[in-house]
């Protein structure tokens, strides 16, 4: 009868212990990837506030999705700027804070695909006093 007992929790005890890695990395590791998504370019914020400018051009094709992924530090987001192929451009408001290793939302380009030229970027250091820099990531998805 002892052994009845301790067999039912061990095996919760087991369960509980697989399932937790899976919920801490699907809410904290990397995102998930969109099918072809991939690295657009990057940028550090290397003053207190800043603004960055990353080139894509035509060569890297059409995109349906753009997603941004900060690293090494947090970022103040205020908005982007997406410049467009066709000579268009596009103000989109972030304003969040985005800590490292998070991201946003992949964000739906309107219009259906569409090339991008480059991405401005405005945003703040979100750590004035952390001697780390903050990089932006940039990702495409068709």
């Amino acid at each position: 009868m002892h052994r009845s007992r301790i067999l039912p929790a061990a095996m919760a005890v087991v369960l509980v212990t697989a399932l937790l890695p899976a919920t801490a990395k699907a809410q904290y590791g990397p995102p998930p990837q969109r099918p072809g998504a991939f690295v657009l370019g990057t940028a550090h914020v290397d003053g207190l506030t800043d603004h960055d400018d990353i080139k894509v051009g035509r060569h890297d094709g059409t995109f349906h999705f753009v997603q941004l992924r900060v690293r090494y530090a947090p970022i103040q987001f205020d908005h982007v700027v997406i410049h467009y192929g066709n000579g268009t451009a596009e103000t989109l408001r972030i304003r969040t804070y985005i800590g490292p290793g998070h991201h946003t939302r992949w964000i739906a380009l309107p219009g259906g695909e569409r090339v991008i030229q480059s991405l401005e970027l405005w945003y703040a250091r979100a750590e004035p006093n952390n001697p780390t820099k903050p990089e932006v990531v940039l990702f495409g998805a068709p």
